[in-house]
């Protein structure tokens, strides 16, 4: 089954990434980092989302990425589906962290339950359709509203959701143009998919790579 072996991000200092994703989110092998200074504007169409076991651990995150230099989108709350909040990271990178739980059970911790990386697509049914002919198995699927794929043994699981209605979540205009400054690491790969995003074929990641292991989509 092909997989999602690693995310690169282009960004502008990757020293200085690293460095907050280490005091963020103590992550450092799935979310690699590229130098580059490619263009883009506004909404880069993905979120990176990490799910944990309850509020406390989100509030934990969230207060880490925040003193580490991230800028709030959304603070953390309840929701209909559980609690969470959204952060972008100062390469420009939107972060959610979020869990199905709204009460604690135990002391809060720093531990990531699961990586999902979102794609914000224009077509939920013809992005689900190339991505399963490029050997991606569907693991959820609400029509043409999102749909989310079985990681298997990946350490991150991919899920489309559509554009405009992602960029509201985190509370963004949908706007946006440029690079997206994501590359996908993948057995799929190489390819690129209807909405731009691309794909290369996995490759070990370096000892400077940025983000450990194991998020939720957002209610479709």
């Amino acid at each position: 089954m092909a997989n999602i072996e690693s995310v690169i991000l282009d960004v502008a200092d990757p020293t200085a990434a690293h460095r907050f994703y280490t005091a963020a989110f103590g992550l450092d092998t799935q979310v690699r980092l590229r130098a580059s200074e490619a263009p883009t504007t506004g909404f880069r169409g993905f979120i990176l989302a990490l799910t944990v076991s309850q509020p406390a651990t989100v509030d934990r995150l969230v207060e880490a990425a925040l003193k580490a230099g991230a800028t709030s989108l959304k603070p953390a709350a309840k929701s209909l589906w559980g609690y969470g909040g959204v952060v972008q990271a100062p390469d420009g990178t939107v972060w959610k962290v979020a869990t199905s739980a709204k009460k604690n059970t135990g002391p809060a911790t720093r531990q990531i339950d699961e990586i999902v990386l979102l794609l914000g697509v224009a077509d939920v049914a013809a992005s689900k359709r190339f991505y399963v002919e490029h050997g991606l198995t569907v693991g959820k699927s609400f029509g043409r509203v999102y749909a989310e794929f079985a990681a298997g043994s990946s350490p991150v699981k991919l899920a489309l959701y559509r554009r405009r209605a992602l960029a509201k979540d985190v509370g963004l205009t949908p706007e946006g143009t440029g690079s997206h400054r994501l590359v996908i690491g993948g057995g799929a790969g190489p390819f690129t998919d209807p909405d731009g995003f691309t794909w290369e074929a996995a490759s070990p990641a370096p000892a400077t790579a940025a983000v450990s292991a194991p998020a939720p989509a957002p209610a479709p």
